[in-house]
């Protein structure tokens, strides 16, 4: 990601001395969580817990309910039963009061950005503090500029128009409104979906750094291994209605389950693996390892 050396100094080179965030009390608490539509069944007895500071991925197979689980966490939906707690609040039984000071706390990255079409992209980013009152013209603009240069992105781009940018400027626009209000909990839905491989590594690279400079929790939706290799503490896996296991993406990786076995233990997601540090690799669970190695030797004898 390039370094640029706005008027707030240059934001990327000094949040790259900063250490990750220190783990620590839960932020989100998932307990017994059922959610079904008519007779359709989404998540059963669903647990999961999220910390604080911590990078949490939530993979699982077409129609395991990521997305769902997501907006129920956001208080889009309700669930059928069970308990969900954000910031040790339940859900459910919050004031109006109450629900717009934890929306203050959390952002949102969505898909395709979500970008408003008719707005400009300086118009994009200080929509969300403009639902909150009035701010005086001169410093919303400081709070525009700061978020831009945050993002990699400029003044110069205050101005343009959803349709005149790139993807990768769409995401960064996105992400640049996700966080104006500076929240403690940020949710990714598929960042780095549509990019190509050098923009998805430069918008990687932006969100660890982001990561690490607010202190963020993030909770991100990927089915990219690569991305959850570079970024993700902890993988949540949704299968047969429920999370399946948690742990890093090597433990992960072991577990004997159909969608794990084809999305981590096939050519692609072995080869995600392989570019963890040396260390992760040889602590790896005894089944990783042995797949690792078979991959390999089944790529020397083609190349033989």
């Amino acid at each position: 990601m390039k370094a640029y050396s706005g008027e707030y100094g240059d934001f990327t080179a000094a949040v790259r001395r900063h250490a990750a965030p220190v783990v620590g009390a839960p932020v989100i608490e998932i307990q017994g969580l059922r959610k079904q539509y008519g007779d359709t069944v989404i998540h059963d007895n669903l647990d999961l817990t999220v910390r604080r500071g911590e990078v949490l991925g939530l993979v699982g197979g077409s129609g395991s309910g990521k997305t769902t689980l997501v907006r129920q966490i956001l208080a889009l939906e309700a669930p059928t039963a069970g308990t969900i707690r954000v910031f040790g609040e339940a859900l459910g039984h919050r004031s109006a009061r109450l629900e717009r000071r934890l929306r203050n706390r959390i952002g949102m990255l969505f898909q395709h950005g979500a970008l408003f079409s008719s707005l400009s992209v300086y118009d994009n980013i200080a929509q969300p503090v403009r639902e909150f009152g009035r701010v005086p013209d001169d410093l919303m603009t400081d709070i525009v500029r700061l978020k831009l240069e945050m993002v990699g992105l400029t003044m110069a781009d205050a101005a343009k128009m959803p349709a005149d940018l790139s993807g990768g400027m769409v995401k960064r626009v996105g992400i640049a409104r996700a966080i104006v209000l500076e929240p403690e909990l940020l949710f990714l839905d598929e960042p780095t979906a549509g990019l190509d491989p050098a923009a998805s590594e430069a918008f990687v690279d932006l969100i660890g750094t982001l990561h690490r400079a607010l202190g963020l929790t993030v909770v991100m939706v990927t089915h990219d291994l690569d991305t959850l290799v570079a970024l993700a503490n902890r993988v949540a896996v949704l299968a047969n209605k429920r999370v399946l296991g948690v742990g890093s993406v090597e433990t992960v990786a072991a577990l004997d389950d159909p969608f794990v076995n084809e999305y981590f233990l096939g050519e692609r997601g072995l080869r995600a693996l392989g570019g963890l540090p040396p260390e992760r690799l040889a602590a790896a669970p005894e089944r990783v390892r042995a797949a690792l190695a078979g991959s390999h030797a089944g790529a020397f004898r083609s190349e033989n």
